[in-house]
């Protein structure tokens, strides 16, 4: 068995779960890991962009991770993304990973400061070092992060035996093929854009990680068997399906997860409250686009399930 094996398929990126006074529920949390158990993907990303993490403190993470790890422990495969923008506590974050028994840490590069490779790389094998027995992600979104992984930079981690490849969030697809390429059959990546994920997987992707799939993971895994089984018209059609509520979701004023967890609400009776300022909450322009998002995901499981 490789040591990719249990990281391969649909990996929902974890929604943060807030009570009325914008504190973390736990017991929302759960109620969700229990949703995707259910829903049979192959695990979850947690405390990513999509778990709002920039702005949560590192206590609110040590308690997402662990309501997630009291459900998912055995049951799923955890990604625990762990970067903050400094050292010290990214490596709190991963020895307490550890702790809790996830199968890899993750993060994305120190923010603001434009630093040097060398740099990247030393802050990424601290976190690391934090959690030795722990795998290790790296999480590249150049377009947030302001800095891009390039080849020397993932061949100088490759060094780090704890590496086992990346999640892959830049848009231009052909940079999957160079990390593919790259590191060859003993590492994994990870698609990122959930709008290109038929395309992300042809070109070598072997799992995806995405936002979106937290509203509806039962069609990213039929779009995934049907790349499995080589049905790349129909698997074209459910990704267009899939992208018309994607473009739905981010045609409002509010951040993009408010609207997901309005639709969690509406068609899965899960409520993880709202967002952590100063991302946008709904107004009632936007509760309707979560409704018709909502709507077309049904109307999607009609068609495709």
């Amino acid at each position: 068995m490789s040591r990719i094996d249990k990281y391969r398929g649909i990996i929902p990126a974890f929604y943060a779960g807030y009570d009325a006074n914008g504190e973390i529920n736990t017991e929302a949390i759960k109620k969700y890991v229990q949703f995707f158990i259910d829903k049979g993907v192959q695990g979850l990303y947690v405390n990513g962009s999509s778990g709002e993490c920039i702005y949560l403190s590192v206590e609110d993470r040590k308690k997402v991770i662990e309501a997630v790890m009291e459900v998912a422990k055995g049951k799923l495969t955890i990604i625990n993304h762990v970067a903050c923008n400094n050292t010290k506590d990214s490596v709190e974050l991963a020895k307490h990973s550890e702790e809790l028994g996830v199968e890899a840490i993750a993060a994305i590069p120190p923010i603001y400061f434009k630093l040097p490779e060398y740099s990247i790389a030393g802050y990424w094998n601290a976190i690391s070092a934090g959690a030795p027995n722990t795998e290790f992600v790296i999480y590249n979104i150049p377009q947030l992060a302001g800095v891009s992984l390039t080849k020397s930079l993932y061949a100088e981690m490759r060094k780090n035996p704890n590496v086992i490849g990346v999640k892959n969030s830049s848009m231009p697809v052909q940079d999957i093929q160079m990390f593919v390429a790259d590191g060859g059959d003993d590492y994994i990546v990870f698609n990122g854009p959930d709008e290109q994920y038929l395309g992300g997987r042809v070109m070598g992707a072997e799992g995806g990680i995405g936002g979106t799939y937290g509203v509806m993971p039962d069609l990213f895994l039929k779009l995934d068997k049907l790349i499995a089984e080589g049905d790349l018209k129909l698997a074209k059609k459910l990704q267009y399906a899939i992208n018309e509520v994607i473009y739905k979701m981010v045609s409002g004023k509010a951040n993009m997860y408010a609207v997901a967890k309005e639709i969690l609400r509406l068609n899965e009776g899960i409520d993880l409250g709202s967002v952590r300022e100063p991302l946008q909450a709904l107004n009632d322009s936007d509760k309707l686009i979560a409704k018709e998002a909502a709507e077309l995901i049904v109307k999607a499981r009609e068609l495709y399930l």
